[in-house]
């Protein structure tokens, strides 16, 4: 993990197409703008995990359907 402090303006580069801009913080918070190709995905962290969550879920279901079809 890298960790970087920055200031309002300043912005870090990912890879060759990839710009995350901080564009204001405030107290607490961190205001950002990133720049990256339309066919690179990002989620907030917590919505992430939820989708990683679900489709855990949605697989063991699936499994547990197929045995169901499975002759004995």
């Amino acid at each position: 993990m890298l960790v970087l402090t920055r200031r309002p303006g300043q912005y870090i580069t990912i890879g060759e197409d990839i710009v995350v801009h901080i564009s204001e913080v405030q107290g607490g918070n961190v205001r950002m703008a990133i720049e990256a190709p339309r066919e690179v995905k990002i989620y907030r962290g917590e919505i992430y995990e939820a989708i990683t969550e679900e489709n855990k879920k949605s697989a063991l279901s699936s499994k547990m359907d197929l045995k169901k079809l499975l002759p004995h």
